[in-house]
């Protein structure tokens, strides 16, 4: 059997990064597979306005390059490959990078979650430069422009209320005439005098790469066949997110989408020693700085349940997370 490490770290993006942060900084000496495309969905996104403590704001691979950069400070070891399978049947845990094998007395899953595309190459080359695929992150950059939203659930209708705060105009284009938007939301966005519905139509392509920005859309009407151009400065894709949980169906809890499900109120899976944070539990809030809140949520934990293993190594594998502390009754003046 080779080293067994504290504590393996799956995943390089907010989440991963600022667990190994705290676990390196708790003396843990985590090793974080990060992946070949590390850094998560922030290394698709140009500006970050919304993180604290860039006022001026960040590009996205930077800003991931600076929690990289803090958390190797402190001794994090990373390893920039994809995880290919892994055994959570027995400790020490066992993680697989094709046939290299790592072993842990505890991971944290952290693999976050991709929004779906539309699967058109101009998308991918605008990406970052109009394409988005998170209202919340990016409507603030559409003051007052014109922009499409495409899809017909919740979520679409979700993004497109919002992003009308910003924008003068809003088109929602969906494939067919029906939405799976649940009809309070779809009442919602309708009577919305910003937003408007564009109705069995796909889009086709994202004009604009030539001029490396986007300028439009190119739709089309799916029962006639017929293509027209819509003038646009950005496109959302709300088509939902894909929790990255292939590795760990078959062995951590999960809810029908396919996200990892933890114990309320901390990082736990249903494996003692295996926790999971950011987006790869989180299909509510899906922001860069919750998931890196969870990521120090899931070190603490992990650090927690490491050294009550320490101590008992038997029955403290089920030993209790300590209890807050009351607080103190003032008095009332």
């Amino acid at each position: 059997m080779g080293e067994v490490r504290e504590l393996i770290i799956i995943g390089g993006g907010p989440a991963g990064y600022t667990a190994a942060l705290y676990a390196a900084r708790g003396d843990l000496r985590p090793l974080v597979i990060e992946g070949f495309q590390w850094g998560g969905q922030l290394m698709i996104t140009s500006d970050v306005e919304n993180y604290p403590g860039y006022p001026d704001g960040v590009m996205g691979p930077a800003m991931m390059q600076d929690f990289r950069r803090q958390a190797e400070r402190f001794g994090a070891e990373f390893v920039s490959d994809d995880v290919t399978r892994v055994d959570f049947s027995e400790r020490p845990f066992k993680v697989y990078v094709e046939d290299d094998e790592y072993l842990a007395d505890a991971v944290i899953v952290a693999t976050g979650a991709s929004a779906r595309q539309l699967g058109l190459e101009s998308e991918v080359a605008l990406q970052g430069r109009g394409v988005s695929y998170c209202a919340t992150c990016d409507a603030s950059f559409f003051r007052d422009k014109d922009v499409v939203v495409v899809g017909g659930g919740d979520s679409t209708m979700e993004e497109a209320t919002f992003l009308a705060k910003f924008a003068s105009k809003v088109t929602i284009v969906h494939r067919r005439e029906d939405f799976r938007a649940s009809q309070i939301m779809l009442n919602r966005a309708r009577a919305n005098e910003k937003i408007e519905f564009v109705t069995n139509a796909v889009v086709d392509e994202v004009l604009g790469v030539e001029e490396g920005k986007v300028t439009g859309v190119r739709l089309r009407d799916v029962r006639s066949q017929e293509t027209w151009e819509l003038p646009t400065t950005g496109l959302f894709a709300a088509i939902g997110h894909d929790p990255n949980t292939k590795l760990f169906l078959d062995q951590l809890e999960h809810d029908a989408a396919g996200y990892l499900v933890t114990r309320p109120g901390t990082t736990e899976t249903n494996i003692l020693g295996v926790f999971a944070a950011g987006d790869v539990q989180d299909h509510v809030y899906r922001q860069a700085v919750t998931a890196a809140g969870s990521g120090c949520m899931a070190a603490l934990d992990a650090e927690r349940y490491l050294a009550a293993r320490e101590g008992h190594p038997h029955a403290a594998l089920t030993a209790p997370r300590p209890e807050a502390e009351p607080e103190p009754e003032t008095a009332q003046v």
